[in-house]
């Protein structure tokens, strides 16, 4: 009777685990993405990404590069292409944590300098284990999420139509909007 109740109260502390990881819901023109994030291997990522989505940050930002078989990028500019205001001081990297860029993973993006990443993101559209530490500038790029809801409107947005835009590459020529970024609770979970 002991062993069948300490089963049981695994199997409801492990259901617990399963949302500890916190989900955003990322409602764009084009579909709704659900990512959960990985709390426990980046946890400074989620944090800032977080920090972003509370404070409305994303809401009116566009997927501004868009490459169909390796990645969509969003996260930084408005619909005309303008830095977003209200970008917070960059954070360190952690590529280390054993995550692989694999596809719809959630990754930070970045400049040269690894502890660059502020508010943009990209979603994976194929393997790209090369983007894993150490990648081919020694550190990579570090992935904090994945997508459990809506890998059908990511992969309609890696087919959009791309063209240069004013010295940036792959910009969508209709842009593909962030309408709001939310973070998931109870039964909105994706199970």
């Amino acid at each position: 009777m002991r062993l069948a109740a300490a089963g049981a109260a695994l199997l409801v502390s492990g259901a617990a685990l399963a949302f500890e990881n916190p989900q955003v819901s990322l409602k764009t023109t084009m579909g709704e993405i659900v990512i959960e994030l990985d709390g426990e291997k980046a946890p400074k990522s989620t944090a800032n990404f977080l920090q972003y989505v509370k404070a409305g940050f994303y809401k009116g930002t566009v997927f501004h590069r868009v490459i169909s078989d390796f990645m969509i990028q969003a996260g930084g500019y408005t619909e005309k292409l303008i830095d977003k205001p209200g970008v917070r001081k960059p954070i360190p990297s952690e590529t280390q944590n054993g995550l692989s860029n694999k596809p719809y993973t959630v990754a930070m993006a970045r400049t040269g300098d690894p502890n660059s990443a502020t508010s943009q993101f990209f979603i994976n559209t194929n393997d790209n284990a090369g983007l894993d530490y150490p990648g081919m500038d020694g550190h990579g790029y570090a992935v904090f999420g994945r997508v459990v809801k809506g890998q059908e409107t990511v992969d309609k947005i890696k087919n959009v139509m791309v063209d240069d835009v004013r010295g940036m590459q792959n910009v969508p020529v209709t842009p593909v909007v962030i309408q709001n970024a939310t973070i998931l609770s109870g039964d909105k979970l994706v199970k």
